[in-house]
């Protein structure tokens, strides 16, 4: 016979140890606050010590219970991927991504397949957001968003999710074959006159690429759109100039459907993230697909 700490006890104190806090955790369990003081007494009376303390107006975990956590918390994992293998309701196996909307059509989407191909049970279902309307709200099982910019004094309530980061970015002119037929560009000065298509939701995108290519920042003619998704359109479409992120905009390039006259001309980005909420039911499918995403990334 194993000798195991009460099942339930244990449940709720690797969430309350989680969450951070007992009331985090009776707001993911579905009990009161009471209910998980209870539930953690009963587990402090199995191992004959505190598993918590106060620290100001804080309850945290022992560095001996946090230890103790993480052990629980990958045993859950696995008993988790168990279920699975032995036929859990496919339910479990629907993932809800949630990502800007130039991401998931430029790069997300032309690369699901390969995920699929690993995973033929799972089924991710794609909502998209734009960067002006960018906040975590519920609804989802993993997030994609882009890092603030340095310096920028952006902030994203990310304290409540794991942020693992996956894909750098770069920026570099592109345009249309057709628009670089009639107006070829030989040297940056080439571009100066020419109109520069901008959107509201990256704003600083020519300023950049313009200060690293050595040119005046009143070069050109500015058109704006609501979103870059938009103005990437007007790109492809030949209206003007634009700045595009590699690698989203890779397959783009690859195609033909745009052209990058300046590819050594780059302008760092901040980075992508997948977001998993800390109360997230942590399973197999989440944990291959934030993988998949680490590893795609990185190709």
């Amino acid at each position: 016979m194993r000798r195991l700490p009460p099942l339930h006890a244990l449940r709720v104190f690797e969430v309350a140890a989680r969450a951070g806090s007992h009331a985090a955790a009776a707001a993911e369990l579905g009990l009161t606050h009471g209910a998980v003081s209870r539930q953690i007494t009963v587990l402090e009376a199995w191992f004959g010590q505190r598993l918590f303390v106060r620290v100001g107006r804080n309850v945290v975990p022992t560095p001996a219970a946090r230890a103790f956590a993480e052990a629980a918390s990958l045993t859950f994992d696995r008993l988790d991927a168990a279920a699975e293998i032995c036929g859990r309701p496919l339910a479990s196996r629907i993932l809800r991504v949630s990502t800007p909307t130039t991401f998931a059509m430029r790069w997300l989407i032309p690369r699901l397949d390969s995920f699929h191909a690993a995973r033929p049970e799972a089924e991710i279902v794609v909502t998209t957001t734009t960067t002006l309307h960018n906040a975590l709200r519920g609804g989802f099982d993993l997030a994609v968003r882009r890092e603030p910019r340095i310096g920028s004094g952006a902030h994203h309530p990310w304290g409540a999710y794991r942020a693992v980061p996956f894909l750098r970015e770069a920026n570099t002119l592109v345009a249309s074959p057709s628009l670089l037929a009639a107006r070829p560009l030989h040297t940056p000065n080439d571009f100066e006159g020419g109109t520069l298509l901008t959107s509201e939701t990256r704003p600083g995108d020519w300023s950049d690429w313009l200060g690293l290519a050595g040119l005046p920042l009143d070069t050109g003619r500015r058109r704006t759109f609501d979103h870059y998704f938009v103005a990437l359109q007007a790109t492809a479409d030949g209206l003007g100039y634009g700045v595009g992120p590699l690698p989203v905009l890779s397959g783009d390039l690859a195609s033909g459907r745009l052209v990058a006259p300046f590819p050594e001309i780059v302008v760092p980005r901040p980075g992508y993230v997948a977001l998993v909420p800390n109360d997230a039911d942590k399973t197999s499918t989440l944990t291959a697909f934030v993988d998949w995403l680490v590893a795609t990334g990185a190709q």
